[in-house]
């Protein structure tokens, strides 16, 4: 019973601590501006299950994908287990489930066989990172807490898998002794292995199940309260992320309304546009963006492969998607903590544009939609870089002097170029 009272106490905990810091970055996503992304509901649904569940923009790089595949699925299935170490431990009871029969041996196989891909995929994803040290893992914004982020959970998987099984090989061994409350079920293909590596006395078995049981349970709830902290929350966010994200064509960008009335009324005296609130152009800070922007952002995986096509990158631009988006998630979290301690109207004197993203980065894109096109959960950095440069050009009349240039002829020439209509056919008369 103390047990029992004990693991209640444990998941409350958890429970309520997750869901006090889940409510606080849903507060902090709902920060933003409002923009309607429920139409089109059947396309969305599809896009999400094509996207996030069937891992679809994955398969561009097939040796991390065939590895993902595994941690993806063995993440989900595995977490049928945890449903039945949940009731054993609220009950005291012990694999509630093995009146199953058969259909139960062949899950507990099936979980264990998943657990040994999980394990293997995730030695090599360190072996990636850590010794290969590949070219997209690095850069300016992967500094010292996202390098270690990466292998926390990497390592946590790892123990979370190799106490899983060590949990089924003493378990095995119990009920090959005939202990009490040691039921014969369940089919052990990987941990049999390890049962030679066991101690052989019932005390000590019976020590090393336990505590692998509740190392793995404990493991399993400080996990989830680490996510809130983690780019691993895009666990969590994927499908809502691919559920609302954009639907139109890659290359259209939006049109502010009210510019657009002002063209509209320019071309027609008599249109009159409706009334409405005047509107900040562009954006400087977090709260300028629009609440899927600010949710790109916390979904945001950092697996670097926007940055590492982002041809600016490439060239030795100081632009990189991935900072745009870690960048946005880092200071829209610093805006929700001042709320937190000063209140909704604390005004802390930074912004998103220059104490973040520099004018050099956002000026360094050239608006191809590669980091968009390349993201395995369409998060989409170019809009809120498309948003800075507005606030920069329309608000604070800032811009590179090639970009004046340009933007000067187009108003006296109608053209990019700085010669006068009349002269635009003057290169055809010596032809």
């Amino acid at each position: 019973m103390v047990s029992q009272i004990l693991f209640l106490l444990l998941t409350l905990a958890a429970i309520a601590l997750f869901t006090v810091n889940f409510r606080k970055i849903i507060r902090n996503i709902r920060l933003g501006k409002a923009v309607n992304r429920n139409d089109q509901p059947q396309k969305r649904l599809m896009t999400m299950l094509r996207v996030a569940f069937g891992q679809s923009k994955m398969v561009v790089r097939p040796i991390p994908a065939f590895l993902h595949f595994f941690v993806y699925v063995g993440f989900v299935i595995i977490n049928i287990e945890v449903l039945e170490i949940m009731i054993d431990g609220l009950f005291g009871t012990h694999r509630i489930f093995n009146g199953l029969g058969g259909l139960y041996n062949f899950l507990i196989g099936a979980f264990e066989i998943l657990a040994l891909t999980v394990w293997l995929s995730c030695v090599i994803f360190l072996v990636r990172r850590n010794i290969l040290k590949l070219k997209r893992f690095r850069g300016v914004e992967m500094t010292t807490w996202p390098k270690s982020d990466a292998n926390y959970i990497l390592i946590t998987e790892i123990l979370l898998m190799s106490a899983f099984l060590l949990m089924n090989a003493a378990d095995a061994k119990l009920q090959a002794l005939g202990a009490e409350h040691y039921v014969n079920a369940g089919a052990f293909p990987v941990s049999q292995f390890l049962m030679g590596l066991l101690p052989d006395t019932e005390n000590a078995l019976v020590l090393l199940e336990r505590g692998c049981w509740w190392f793995h349970i404990i493991g399993i709830l400080a996990f989830l309260n680490y996510l809130p902290y983690s780019k691993h929350f895009h666990i969590l966010f994927a499908f809502p992320n691919t559920y609302f994200s954009n639907l139109e064509p890659k290359g259209e960008f939006t049109n502010m309304a009210s510019v657009t009335n002002e063209v509209k009324a320019m071309l027609d005296p008599s249109f009159v546009p409706a009334e409405t609130e005047p509107e900040k152009f562009g954006a400087k800070d977090v709260t300028d963006l629009n609440w899927v922007n600010l949710m790109n952002a916390y979904t945001c995986t950092e697996c670097g492969r926007c940055t590492s096509v982002c041809p600016a990158n490439i060239t030795g631009k100081l632009l990189s998607p991935r900072k745009i988006m870690m960048d946005t998630r880092d200071r829209i979290t610093e805006v929700g903590k001042n709320i937190d301690k000063h209140g909704a109207a604390h005004q802390d004197g930074k912004s998103l544009l220059d104490d973040y993203i520099s004018r050099e980065e956002i000026w360094a894109c050239t608006s191809c939609n590669a980091c968009v096109e390349a993201c395995p959960v369409n998060i989409d950095p170019l809009q809120i870089i498309i948003e800075l440069r507005r606030f920069a050009v329309m608000e604070e009349s800032q811009a590179p002097a090639s970009l004046n240039a340009m933007m000067g002829n187009i108003e006296n020439n109608q053209a990019p170029w700085k010669y006068s209509p009349a002269d635009r056919f003057n290169w055809a008369e010596g032809n």
